[in-house]
């Protein structure tokens, strides 16, 4: 199977970024956990993207806030999926990162999560490597059966507390 890069621009976004991280876990996609800044590491992180393909990798996570170029730095420089996670911060809660994140030109493409959304980050890279890999395609379908099933427990519960 593919592996999946996280790359966070600080080791503050790290809180955020575990809970993805643990999905990946979940899933048993192998994953490697990086941190590169598109202003402070330019250099480094581009050796890592453009030898990425070349080392076994299918699917890059992107975290960072504010400016939050690094996911589009990131997918300048590789036509691996890039999925980006806006990460919030005191002043702007996010917005900023969020719009930062989303608005790529066009053929540079950056699947962007909610702010502070690195769970879906790592199933939506679970969606992506699963196209290929039946094994976690049919994990997938597990997740989302034991999901389904939850959420109808949950209505014949709140259902049978409130009937009449």
């Amino acid at each position: 199977m593919k592996k999946v890069a996280v790359i966070m621009g600080s080791d503050s976004d790290l809180p955020i970024v575990e809970r993805g991280i643990a999905v990946l876990k979940d899933y048993g996609i192998p994953h490697e956990v990086h941190i590169y800044s598109a202003h402070r590491s330019p250099v480094e992180c581009r050796e890592f993207v453009t030898g990425a393909k070349a080392n076994g990798f299918g699917v890059i996570i992107a975290a960072a806030g504010m400016a939050a170029h690094l996911a589009g730095a990131i997918a300048a420089a590789t036509t691996l999926p890039v999925i980006g996670i806006p990460i919030s911060s005191k002043n702007t809660g996010g917005i900023d990162a969020l719009l930062s994140t989303v608005q790529m030109p066009s053929g540079i493409p950056v699947a962007t999560v909610a702010i502070d959304g690195a769970a879906n980050a790592a199933h939506l890279a679970a969606e992506i490597l699963a196209l290929s890999e039946p094994d976690l395609a049919a994990r997938l379908e597990e997740v989302r059966s034991a999901s389904h099933e939850k959420v109808l427990a949950k209505d014949r519960e709140i259902s049978a507390r409130f009937a009449d």
